[in-house]
């Protein structure tokens, strides 16, 4: 299908897109990879009457290592991210993304911001315990993604907001998993488990994929294998559908996603384990 007619500009500062971010009001939108708004805007799911084009601000890409931990650009890639192996879980998982051509185009920011908790980066910036800072016309925040994630498509962005960077802490130390059930490569996941450990099983964290409608800390497997050991896992990861909400959709039931959260738990903790 065609999209509803619209503008659209391609600001030179991040000042001015944000100028035109506020201008626009509630019916602009941001374009960064444009994986996700586009198609949304073909099928007339999206109507914004204003596109406001990223690709010229060059300040927002890259990678650099300050403050114990790591600021990533929010159109910094996924292949970017992906080839970028000191980002640990971050890199392991981007190389995970869709097919290539997604990852070339795709953002970080731009996936975060859009708050779908079937894509991949969320639930390892929840697992990371990572951060990203927004930037709007009353100055800049860091928001935790803890309080980042609201709901089904749904984050703390205000509409005349902009992610401008992603922050994840420097995990030295802990070893990391990144598993998910798709039926074809190139799918969103039915199922994605991010699996993170720290020496022997000093500490866990372990955050889901699509199992519900933000991406959801699995605490049940956290408290029962965390000081226990390697031989824990699969007892713990029984506990992997407490506290989730999955949505059944056309793929799978929400019954079958439980399950598939206790495989995949599992198996990530024990590659994690294994690393």
């Amino acid at each position: 299908m065609i999209p509803p007619e619209f503008e659209y500009t391609a600001p030179e500062s991040v000042d001015e897109a944000l100028q035109a971010l506020t201008q626009g009001g509630e019916d602009a939108k941001l374009l960064a990879g444009g994986h996700s708004l586009i198609p949304l805007m073909k099928m007339r799911l999206a109507a914004p009457s204003l596109l406001v084009d990223m690709r010229k601000l060059s300040d927002l890409r890259g990678i650099e290592r300050a403050n114990g931990g790591f600021r990533i650009g929010a159109l910094t890639t996924h292949a970017q991210v992906s080839q970028a192996s000191e980002l640990g879980v971050a890199a392991h998982a981007a190389g995970k993304i869709a097919d290539q051509q997604v990852r070339n185009r795709g953002t970080i920011g731009g996936s975060l911001a859009h708050g779908d908790s079937a894509s991949d980066m969320p639930a390892v910036l929840l697992a990371a315990e990572g951060s990203v800072v927004a930037r709007g016309p009353n100055g800049e925040r860091e928001i935790a993604a803890t309080e980042f994630f609201q709901d089904f498509f749904e984050t703390a962005l205000a509409d005349d907001e902009m992610i401008t960077e992603v922050r994840l802490p420097a995990m030295d130390g802990w070893k990391f998993a990144y598993e998910k059930f798709t039926r074809r490569a190139e799918d969103w996941a039915m199922v994605g488990v991010c699996a993170m450990v720290r020496g022997d099983f000093e500490d866990v964290r372990v955050a889901f994929t699509n199992m519900g409608g933000t991406p959801i800390r699995a605490s049940a497997v956290e408290e029962a294998l965390r000081g226990q050991g390697r031989g824990a896992i699969e007892q713990a990861a029984q506990a992997a559908a407490e506290g989730t909400d999955p949505p059944g959709d056309l793929n799978a039931t929400a019954d079958y996603k439980r399950h598939l959260a206790r495989v995949l738990t599992r198996r990530a903790l024990e590659k994690a384990a294994a690393a």
